[in-house]
């Protein structure tokens, strides 16, 4: 039997990531991800890996872009500001097809906002973040034991599609304390960089890693070639959990922190003969689009929770096509959703249904 260990979700999503084969770490301390740099600061030099505190998040994620470039699973973490600063580099990154991970333990915005839990970069995760056309795998745990084990799926994910994934926490997730089994987490699955720029004897052509196409057909091709692999990723690598879909009269989404709270909500709204539905989305993009689909097709009325002023809820509107009608509920700030405040809103809701 595999023992478990208690520990922090920053520290887990460290360890996950050592576990995950990850060698390069590149970061710069903020609250409330400041532990996931402090335990790599720790491990990493114990096990022949880079741990280095760069000067700021803006040469972090170049350092990122040029591990990667050799072909080493690397990884950054930081939280909404810094995730604003490296969003250039997010983006040269994934122009140059580039696998890595970084994590956005999400605190309160805009601006220096404060350092609670929040889930108002969502937007910034989903919709790009910086310029161009590319887009990020966004995987989005709701527990300690969760955030490890996606953490683990990251590596592969990155490397399987040479993109960049981001895992997206929130404050709550990254303080947590509760029970981890690393055992159970995917195991490291390498895959061929035969493009990586890890130096030639002449044995083969030498390998550039640019984003960088003066020729307007060049560039075209190039981002249609990493649509296809999109494509590829929206069909087969969505995720999501849901139950209670099959009589719901009201369907509640949400994510992360959240979903935990709306569960508590529903179990006393079931208890109560209120007929609901719960769909947590795990991969926020790409949005598990068709699940919302199949549920406008019964249920009356669609209810989105979030720690933000309502970011999601655009994704389910499109997703629901008018369907049914979608409401929202959102706490921000720093402030999370209790379980009273999601009942409330759902009997309001039913009045109207």
């Amino acid at each position: 039997m595999s023992e478990k260990v208690l520990m922090k979700g920053n520290e887990a999503i460290a360890e996950a990531a050592i576990r995950s084969g990850c060698r390069h770490f590149f970061g710069y301390p903020i609250t409330p991800q400041t532990e996931l740099s402090a335990y790599m600061a720790k491990k990493m030099p114990k096990i022949g890996g880079v741990f280095l505190q760069a000067e700021s998040e803006v040469a972090a994620i170049n350092m990122v872009y040029g591990a990667a470039g050799a072909g080493a699973r690397t990884m950054t973490s930081s939280s909404s500001p810094g995730i604003s600063l490296k969003a250039e580099g997010i983006s040269y990154i994934a122009g140059a097809d580039l696998p890595c991970v970084i994590v956005d333990i999400v605190r309160g915005g805009p601006g220096l906002g404060g350092i609670q839990p929040a889930q108002s970069d969502y937007f910034q995760a989903t919709k790009g973040g910086g310029h161009g056309d590319y887009h990020l795998i966004v995987l989005a745990p709701n527990s300690v034991q969760e955030i490890v084990s996606l953490t683990a799926d990251a590596f592969n994910l990155a490397d399987e599609y040479r993109m960049p994934v981001m895992i997206l926490g929130d404050g709550t997730l990254g303080q947590m304390m509760e029970p981890v089994d690393f055992d159970s987490i995917p195991a490291p699955v390498e895959a061929e960089k035969d493009w990586a720029t890890t130096g030639t004897d002449l044995k083969r052509e030498h390998n550039i890693i640019n984003s960088l196409y003066l020729v307007p057909e060049g560039l075209e091709a190039k981002i249609l070639e990493r649509q296809k692999r999109y494509d590829i990723v929206t069909e087969k690598e969505v995720r999501y959990e849901a139950h209670g879909l099959e009589d719901a009269d009201i369907v509640i989404t949400a994510y992360g922190t959240t979903s935990r709270v709306v569960e508590s909500a529903v179990k006393q709204l079931r208890e109560e003969g209120y007929k609901i539905g719960v769909i947590r989305p795990i991969t926020l993009w790409p949005f598990p689009t068709e699940v919302f689909q199949k549920a406008a097709e019964t249920a009356k009325a669609f209810l989105s929770v979030e720690m933000s002023m309502g970011q999601m809820v655009e994704d389910v509107r499109l997703a629901v096509a008018g369907k049914a009608p979608v409401h929202f509920f959102g706490r921000t700030g720093g402030i999370i959703p209790t379980p009273a405040e999601v009942v409330e809103k759902v009997k309001e809701i039913t009045k109207e249904v």
